[in-house]
């Protein structure tokens, strides 16, 4: 910022770093990874029985194969059990007594070529004597099913259970009350670049290449599994082709075969999955039963608010103990309310196993919360909007759990909302079987609720005054290799193409909790920010001596240095810089710590601030249906967003677009099928997602935000915020058309013809 107040980067629009590089193919994911005398590995999957006890393993006929040089089975590893909270722990990198779903990992081989490596895998024979299975989580939770873990009574892998004030008493003193349940399902991340690593064990340490979104978490998993300490695990960060807030965000099987294989042969070992694996594994968006209830006076004030709700949790524990945590975080974040009453189970079955994809359980919580507003405002006689903003959250407010509201534009977002999108023109107004619909939602800007939170940043000024910086964040295509060097540009005074970004490799990089929850730019801009200031006031100190001024008076900008109200009495930053190092022999290192004034969260009660401000979003979409056929177009959409100061517009436009397409799929037809745990669409042309022909005429993307005075430059959150009110306000919208509620996703055309035709 120059000494008029005016930024010198941040604000403007500027093309993400690596766009060139992938443009030109240049960069290298990990399946590009090439290491000398690397050896090919295949993963064997428990291919027919959704649960069998494994009785025997023979991988005799798979070693004696011509150009194998190794076979690892579960035995050949410690037997750790790894995963991301303590108490439910349950992943082994290679089943040893038990396989719990179709597609379970059991062996794995590494050969010199993949077609002996595939070869290999079907010479390996496995005993499995079946077990009764059980696929639907509330059959699974009955006295008597099949139990997945026998520590584990009735299959529950988690619960979260709170309330606050008095729910009873708040029904009682409702003038409307209704409860609804809604159906919500699984889907993929649908990433186009599949998981791939590289593993190399040699002298007592491990290297694995991979396409990680958070090096750390799966550095701190590798140790886990391996016994071994993390000063002996090496995470080398490949380019990511995408990760979707949880694709690529643990350990898995093959990462830990990679290396267990390479310290059998001694060479580098490379896994790559197929897509067929991507979408018949886990790590997928929860499928939910909501049952809601909500309660709200004639004047449409919420009195209350009960949920009681089954996710389906596959075969494993994942991240899911937060997920369910969060699906009532988030119907508890835009709207003030009184009493609140929660209970959510997630439960063991023979499946693919869920855990977190973008937005975490904000956008079915939505659905659910929203539908019911309309419906309350519908019975009420309340105009849809007049009910949110009644309810709306507000600055300075505190709800029940403990979520301190800073700044926050929602009333500002509605009303900006409803005079883009013409709702006033449109609502009840619009020709027959067309509709549109409303929905709000908040997103918390990044979190407190994992063991890790802060985020820490280290640069280095060059002699020519460009800045090599290292934070521990990854880039997942949200942008962060272009917003850091942003930040740490505006504070040194130069452009943002003069300061390179580093990715993550665990042996040099600050350690970091990863890139998820919506925390990069907030925390990890923070972080860079201070590491800037840092090198900014080691530079000054020298500035002020050569220039005989004062430190607080120099301005630094345009790769200058002068004084304040004085532009010509100054020097420029590569002088000073050249100075320090090469006459004064002080390098400028700058280093940074950031971690958010958020309070602790207490998971057993639900209580806690999570984060240290949020964002929120309002959203109208417009559809029309086909009643012939059931199919429905979407025609607009309106999305209103405060998420602070806009760092970079282009960017953020770019995740709000992405946020929204990803759960227009979701609302409309995407989704896991399943027969007896078989995976029936497993590739991309049965698994269907949105495309560029499926996109609305009409998207509008509106900020309402105010600076945050406690994110970087008054940054906030903008990277999944939006897609929490996607599935509701299409959802909405679909209602209004037909003028009946569908409460299950995805929007099919058969449940659109089997509603109208009940309509009669």
């Amino acid at each position: 910022m120059n000494e008029y107040g005016e930024f010198g980067v941040i604000g403007k629009s500027v093309p993400k770093k690596d766009g060139k590089v992938k443009a030109t193919g240049e960069a290298k994911f990990g399946a590009d990874i090439t290491l000398p005398r690397m050896l090919y590995g295949k993963l064997l999957r428990n291919g027919q029985h959704p649960h069998a006890r494994i009785s025997g393993i023979d991988t005799s006929r798979a070693e004696k194969l011509k150009g194998v040089r190794a076979v690892v089975t579960g035995k050949d590893f410690p037997g750790i059990l790894y995963g991301n909270f303590a108490h439910t722990r349950d992943y082994l990198p290679l089943a040893i007594d038990r396989v719990r779903y179709i597609g379970e990992e059991v062996a794995a081989v590494a050969a010199d070529d993949e077609d002996t490596a595939q070869e290999a895998i079907s010479l390996i024979r496995v005993e499995y004597e079946p077990l009764a299975a059980v696929f639907d989580p509330e059959e699974a939770m009955k006295d008597g099913a099949p139990l997945l873990y026998d520590n584990k009574p009735h299959n529950i892998s988690s619960s979260s259970n709170f309330g606050f004030g008095e729910t009873e008493g708040g029904f009682r003193e409702s003038d409307w009350v209704r409860e609804e349940t809604f159906k919500t399902q699984n889907i993929k991340h649908g990433m186009i670049e599949p998981h791939a690593s590289v593993g190399l064990w040699e002298a007592e340490k491990i290297t694995l290449w991979a396409c990680k979104q958070s090096p750390y978490i799966v550095w701190r998993q590798m140790a886990m599994a391996l016994g071994i300490p993390p000063s002996k695990v090496r995470i080398v960060q490949t380019y990511v082709g995408a990760g979707n807030s949880g694709g690529k965000q643990e350990a898995l099987p093959m990462d830990l075969c990679a290396v267990m294989l390479s310290k059998k042969t001694g060479r580098p070992v490379r896994f790559v999955h197929t897509m067929e694996d991507v979408l018949t594994i886990g790590h997928m968006r929860h499928s939910y039963k909501i049952n809601l209830k909500l309660g709200l006076k004639k004047d449409g004030s919420l009195q209350a608010v009960q949920i009681r709700a089954i996710a389906d949790g596959g075969a494993h524990s994942s991240i899911g103990q937060l997920s369910i945590f969060l699906l009532g975080m988030f119907s508890l974040a835009a709207y003030r309310i009184p009493n609140f009453k929660y209970d959510v189970f997630r439960i063991y079955t023979n499946k693919q196993w869920p855990g977190a994809l973008r937005g975490h359980c904000g956008p079915q919580a939505r659905f659910a919360f929203e539908a019911l507003m309309d419906m309350a405002a519908d019975d009420l006689g309340l105009d849809h909007f007049d009910i949110r903003k009644k309810n709306a959250l507000h600055p300075g407010d505190v709800t029940p759990n403990g979520f301190k509201i800073t700044t926050c534009n929602l009333t500002e977002a509605l009303d900006k909302v409803k005079e883009v999108s013409g709702w006033d023109s449109k609502k009840g107004k619009l020709p027959k079987n067309r509709g549109i619909g409303l929905a709000v939602s908040a997103f918390p800007t990044g979190s407190n609720i994992m063991g890790h939170t802060a985020c820490s940043a280290m640069l280095k000024v060059q002699e020519d005054g460009t800045v090599a910086l290292q934070t521990g964040a990854t880039d997942v295509g949200q942008g962060c290799d272009t917003v850091l060097p942003m930040i740490a540009a505006e504070v040194l005074g130069i452009q943002a193409e003069d300061v390179s970004f580093a990715m993550i490799d665990t042996d040099v990089t600050p350690v970091d909790p990863g890139t998820w929850g919506s925390r990069v730019t907030f925390y990890g801009g923070n972080a860079v920010k201070i590491a800037a200031m840092d090198a900014r006031n080691q530079i000054a100190e020298v500035a002020a001596d050569l220039l005989e001024a004062k430190e607080s008076d120099l301005v630094f900008h345009n790769r200058r240095i002068y004084i304040k109200g004085n532009p010509d009495r100054g020097m420029d930053l590569e002088k000073a810089i050249r100075h320090c190092q090469n006459k004064l022999g002080r390098p400028i290192m700058g280093r940074g710590t950031y971690n958010a004034p958020a309070d602790t969260v207490e998971f057993s009660v639900g209580k806690g601030n999570v984060a240290p401000t949020y964002s929120f979003y309002a959203q109208t979409a417009e559809v029309e249906v086909d009643p012939e056929t059931g199919k429905f177009d979407i025609l607009s959409v309106v999305t209103a967003h405060d998420g602070g100061r806009e760092l970079n517009p282009m960017l953020v436009e770019g995740q709000l677009v992405g946020s929204f397409v990803m759960h227009q799929g979701q609302a409309t037809f995407e989704g896991i099928e399943r027969l007896d745990g078989q995976v029936l669409n497993p590739n991309f042309l049965d698994y269907k997602m949105v495309s560029s022909a499926d996109l609305p005429d009409n998207l509008s993307f509106n900020s309402v935000g105010v600076p945050d005075p406690e994110g970087p430059f008054g940054a906030k959150e903008a990277g999944e915020g939006a897609s929490a009110p996607a599935l509701a306000s299409i959802a909405n919208a679909v209602s209004d058309a037909i003028g009946v509620r569908i409460k299950s996703l995805p929007i099919t055309p058969d449940k659109i013809l089997e509603a109208l035709k009940e309509k009669g």
